[in-house]
């Protein structure tokens, strides 16, 4: 099934490759030198409040003149109930003793400090900074925010993980479709967080361009030309790249967390809930392979937000046994420089399939 659209009438930039939106990774300067490139730039708003939202968004108006996407995350908040507090309780119990273990000073807020942020507050603080471009995971926008950022003229790129997904996001009225095979770094874009699908890239792109009609952009695993020559081959209309990013300029990740990468082997690999309560792809540590055996893991984002102060303390020890060191399952051949030379340097390889 072809495309109505071409995806370089609806998105700005020269050429059809994004920068993902990689929260705790990307930055405006990163966005920015995305854009450098002639692609186009995300910036990773994940849960942030309103207020810190707005921030980073003029932050990077800042350094780029040119339209770029900002990407929220639109999950669902669990019921709140005697269960999940006591179950908090016990898990802030078992992480601040892990970490004292392990040399690590870290106090974990009470259930009741944690501040919540709901998206519709973000799109908000979007329309008002006049963001023309909004991607989004975890789930599909509400029918009133849909209308809301049409209303004001934004392009709506949603995430999908299954054939299924793909559909209700056309049926609703998004422009984009972003498909995120199981290949992929960071976190699964599925709109569940448990029983999520577990399709390979190729064959996700495959089924959804037999029955879907929207532009489509594919995400995972992309760390060279070739791989990019052949999803575009298979229908794809555009290109995310994330993992080869992790180890430029702009990259938000410290030395240490860069020196990892270079020695990781593919069974160092593995998809865990432990960080944040949803599935995410990345470095397996002692964090990791001790939750995992446990029973302490709550839904997102209140595992999220529990070890969000583990992992700044574990940042400013260069301990990368506590820290969330997200990457695909194709380990790329990092790449050092600014995302602007890394970028350049794929799409000069990339004209040589063409």
């Amino acid at each position: 099934m072809k495309s109505n659209k071409s995806l370089q009438t609806i998105l700005p930039s020269k050429y059809p490759i994004i920068q993902a939106p990689m929260f705790g990774v990307t930055t405006p300067e990163m966005v920015a030198a995305a854009n450098n490139a002639n692609c186009l730039g995300s910036l990773a708003l994940g849960d942030l409040n309103a207020d810190k939202c707005i921030e980073e968004i003029r932050k990077t108006k800042e350094l780029t003149h040119q339209s770029f996407i900002a990407n929220i995350f639109v999950h669902q908040l669990p019921e709140v109930n005697n269960e999940l507090i006591e179950h908090y309780n016990t898990t802030k119990l078992y992480i601040q003793q892990l970490a004292k273990e392990h040399h690590l000073d870290v106090k974990i807020p009470n259930f009741e400090e944690i501040k919540l942020n709901s998206y519709h507050e973000q799109i908000d603080a979007i329309i008002a900074e006049n963001c023309k471009i909004v991607s989004f995971t975890f789930g599909n926008l509400d029918d009133y925010s849909i209308q809301k950022l049409k209303a004001n003229d934004t392009i709506l790129i949603g995430t999908c993980t299954s054939l299924e997904e793909a559909q209700i996001l056309e049926k609703s009225g998004i422009d984009i479709l972003n498909i995120q095979g199981w290949e992929a770094g960071g976190h699964r874009g599925s709109f569940k967080d448990h029983d999520i699908p577990e399709i390979g890239g190729l064959a996700l792109l495959n089924a959804i361009r037999e029955h879907v009609k929207n532009p489509l952009i594919y995400s995972g695993g992309i760390t060279n030309a070739r791989i990019i020559s052949a999803v575009k081959k298979m229908g794809a209309d555009g290109f995310q790249i994330g993992s080869l990013l992790l180890n430029s300029e702009e990259s938000a990740l410290q030395e240490f967390e860069k020196n990892k990468l270079s020695s990781i082997k593919e069974d160092d690999i593995v998809l865990t809930k432990s960080f944040s309560g949803r599935y995410a792809r990345g470095i397996k540590n002692t964090f990791i392979e001790k939750v995992e055996q446990s029973n302490y893991i709550l839904p997102y984002p209140y595992q999220n937000k529990l070890t969000n102060e583990l992992r700044k303390v574990a940042k400013l020890n260069k301990n990368s046994e506590f820290t969330s060191n997200w990457i695909g399952q194709s380990i790329p051949e990092l790449s050092t420089g600014s995302t602007t030379t890394i970028l350049n340097n794929l799409i000069k390889k990339i004209e040589t399939f063409d």
